[in-house]
């Protein structure tokens, strides 16, 4: 009997942190205990905007049990952050703009004291105007946010002449989309332990998705080296964005330095809520023409985006938008402006989706608005105008040869016509009706041209005879171990006990670049094929030379060397144990690789990019006609995002993604009122449950990639997310004769929207 795993089992194995996620026995970063271990808590702004005229911590630091209490006078280095602008302060001196700015923090023996020296802290403050939306901070004479002014970033792109293209189209629809402040929702909120080593060093272990650039800020804010800082950021239970910005680490570093002790601090829910990041909040407007023929012509976009308080990946953000407002279809012209304006707000940055999720809701509104009033299908107006496999990006950039988008949406439609019939046939209550929508998207993966974006690995042969596969990302809840024990486990043919795998720590891995932008599993897969051969040469090479047998006559296998075309039950013909015990005192076997994301050789616009995954989304929708609710019964997905490595990761990166996405279209939404957060707590924030979860789902995985490509698998954290949207709102259109521009959608609107005497329910 073969030893050789199959690979259809191989890829459905149980994924390496499964079972001690599922019963709970892992232990997060903010599970973490210390000897002598004291309790962090920030004191953050009451008021949106303000002077502060003074901060008192004098009875905070008499307040016994009370260790240490800092303001930004104690800040040693930088007083600033910020992945692209540290513009952020630590601790604020003379002013705050927004209410999660930091005034102070605490360290004491309990969690309880520290939060009553919070209470003791005396701020005095000088309310100033408080700018709410990006309309008011634009206004000429706004109250000033930042010594800049109130614009934060202001991407251009112009091709053709749009505004005579439009006097030549033969249909035009504009419309302006509303978009929310969304939530990250992540179970753990953000937190962790902060330890002072007995050398001066400081370890950081804290959830975070890129940790040398967390030690690169901390080492600015401490004055200290980055190599005297050591972050450890695996595992958090989960981030979607949201903790790739510093959190907590400033405060708690500081505290653990001036107390000497490991200072732990965990976000309240209330507290993330007031200073952790959201999806950025849009108002987009579009502008779209097509010929009589459905050809799209001209296309005119400006986005206007709240980035808050704080640049953080703001324009980043924007400037990915701005490159996915054509997203994969043909248009010779286009015109797309976008700013990100500084309100007193709650700050923006990073979150799943990365701006493709606004703009795309957008763009296939405009489809499907534009198809409407062609009195063309849906899917045949999209494929009328699509880019071929050879064609240029978004803004015009070569980009890797792709037939995806294609591909996504003849498969999303042939899984209609099969289900629609049966669907249609279903009973439906009096008051219900139907309605079945189609949406496509086009995702770019890495940060993009003109950024920096490294990547790297490094596999060794352990002592104890190990194949150990090292990189400087993290498992931020997406499913990394699985794909890289099973490209591992499929190239060397070994079994996972045979296997180490470290990632997240600063102090044991090389630099990968960062756990975001869809990039991970791409980065791994690419680091593997640079490594694998000369590693497999130089371990072969070692049992040629321990056992005489000439390296190519053996093979790497389950649990050590196999005599090539002899891999049976007998067992290997030397373990990895012996081989690792037998090798020369000085010899080892490390083999290392650097590289960049792949970039557009072409591009202009920064940010633009090279890799693409695409999907298309179906939805069926159910809406009650007397309370205006609606029930999303089915979202299926086709996914062209190259070979699948993790079939069961991959699945839940899709349906996980896709349920995220139907909360931010149907109940999410992080109001503000004047600076200050109405949503402050889940009891008010609204997130998908269980019976929100669509009862029929089905990911339709398109692995084939163009002849000669040499890039293997792209990432899908975010490509699930992005198509839902619009896919359920034209949905909600084909049930109710109803079009929606804002999200959440509101049963209000509808109710308002909908003349029953219009309707024409199922038949």
């Amino acid at each position: 009997m073969a030893l050789q795993t199959s690979l259809s089992e191989l890829k459905r194995r149980v994924r390496p942190d499964g079972p001690e996620k599922v019963t709970g026995r892992m232990k997060y970063l903010t599970d973490l205990t210390f000897p002598n271990m004291l309790y962090g808590k920030i004191l953050r702004s009451t008021e949106p905007h303000a002077e502060i005229l003074s901060i008192s911590v004098d009875e905070a630091e008499q307040l016994p049990g009370v260790r240490a209490v800092v303001t930004y006078k104690d800040v040693p280095g930088l007083n600033g952050f910020g992945l692209i602008f540290p513009d952020q302060p630590v601790l604020c001196e003379d002013r705050v703009r927004y209410v999660g700015d930091a005034l102070a923090a605490v360290a004491a023996d309990t969690k309880e004291i520290a939060e009553q020296a919070l209470r003791l802290i005396r701020v005095e403050y000088k309310k100033l105007p408080v700018v709410d939306s990006p309309e008011k901070s634009l206004q000429p004479d706004a109250p000033l946010l930042h010594p800049g002014g109130n614009i934060l970033h202001h991407p251009y792109f112009k091709k053709g002449d749009v505004e005579t293209a439009f006097q030549t189209c033969a249909i035009v629809v504009e419309e302006t989309y509303e978009l929310p402040r969304q939530m990250h929702a992540y179970m753990e909120t953000e937190g962790g332990v902060i330890v002072p080593e007995p050398d001066g060093k400081i370890t950081v272990y804290v959830g975070t998705q890129h940790g040398f650039k967390d030690r690169f800020q901390l080492a600015r804010i401490l004055d200290m080296p980055e190599t005297d800082i050591r972050v450890v950021s695996s595992p958090m239970g989960g981030s979607f964005g949201g903790k790739d910005e510093l959190n907590i680490q400033p405060y708690g570093a500081l505290l653990a330095l001036a107390t000497n002790c490991p200072v732990k601090i965990h976000n309240s829910r209330q507290e993330s809520v007031r200073a952790g990041l959201k999806r950025h909040p849009m108002n987009i407007m579009m502008k779209t023409g097509v010929d009589q023929e459905g050809n799209i012509l001209a296309h005119k976009v400006k986005i206007i985006a709240d980035t808050g308080a704080y640049a953080t990946l703001g324009p980043a953000v924007l400037d990915f938008a701005v490159e996915h407002a054509p997203g994969p279809y043909i248009i010779p012209h286009m015109e797309i402006e976008g700013v990100s304006v500084f309100t007193n707000n709650g700050v923006s940055g990073e979150f799943r989706g990365f701006g493709g999720n606004q703009i795309t809701f957008a763009l296939e509104g405009q489809m499907d608005r534009l198809a409407n009033k062609l009195n063309m299908d849906p899917v045949t107006f999209r494929l009328k105008n699509l880019r071929k496999a050879d064609g240029p990006g978004p803004l015009g950039q070569k980009i890797a040869s792709t037939n995806g988008a294609s591909d996504v949406l003849q498969a999303i439609e042939r899984s209609h016509a099969e289900k629609s019939k049966r669907w249609k046939r279903e009973e439906l209550d009096k008051w219900k009706v139907r309605g079945t929508g189609i949406a496509l998207t086009m995702h770019g993966g890495g940060l993009g041209i003109d950024r920096n974006d490294p990547a790297g690995g490094r596999l060794s042969f352990t002592k104890n005879g190990k194949i150990e596969a090292a990189f400087g990302f993290e498992e931020c809840g997406q499913g990394l171990l699985a794909v890289i024990e099973t490209l591992l486990i499929e190239e060397f043919e070994c079994t996972e006990k045979d296997i180490k795998i470290v990632i997240g720590d600063t102090a044991l891995v090389p630099v990968s670049g960062s756990s975001t932008a869809s990039r991970s599993t791409s980065m791994v897969w690419q680091a593997l094929m640079r490594m694998k051969d000369s590693f497999r040469k130089q371990v072969l090479e070692l049992a040629q030379m321990i056992t005489g047998i000439s390296a190519d006559q053996l093979q790497m296998g389950p649990r050590g060397i196999w005599k090539a075309g002899e891999m049976d039950a007998s067992g290997p013909f030397i373990t990895f144990a012996q081989l690792a015990h037998q090798m020369p005192i000085g010899r080892s076997i490390n083999v290392h690789t650097s590289f960049n994301f792949p970039t557009s050789p072409d591009a202009t616009v920064g940010g633009s990019h090279y890799l693409y995954a695409f999907a298309a989304v179906i939805a069926h929708v159910e809406v009650d006609l007397l309370t205006g609710q609606v029930k999303v019964s089915t979202i299926d997905q086709a996914v062209a995002a190259g070979p699948v490595v993790s079939p069961l990761g991959y699945l839940g990166q899709i349906e996980g993604g896709g349920v995220m996405a139907l909360g931010y279209t149907m109940m999410e939404e992080a109001v503000m009122d004047k600076g200050i957060y109405l949503t402050d707590n889940f009891d008010n924030y609204f997130i998908p449950t269980i019976c929100d979860v669509p009862y029929k789902t089905h990911v339709e995985a398109i692995e084939k990639l163009a002849v000669g490509d040499p890039f293997g698998p792209r990432g899908v954290g975010e490509i699930g997310t992005v198509a839902v949207a619009p896919a359920i709102v034209r949905a909600i259109y084909d049930a109710t004769g109803c079009w929606v521009n804002k999200l959440p959608v509101s049963p209000e609107f509808l109710l308002k929207s909908i003349s029953l005497g219009e309707m024409k329910p199922w038949i």
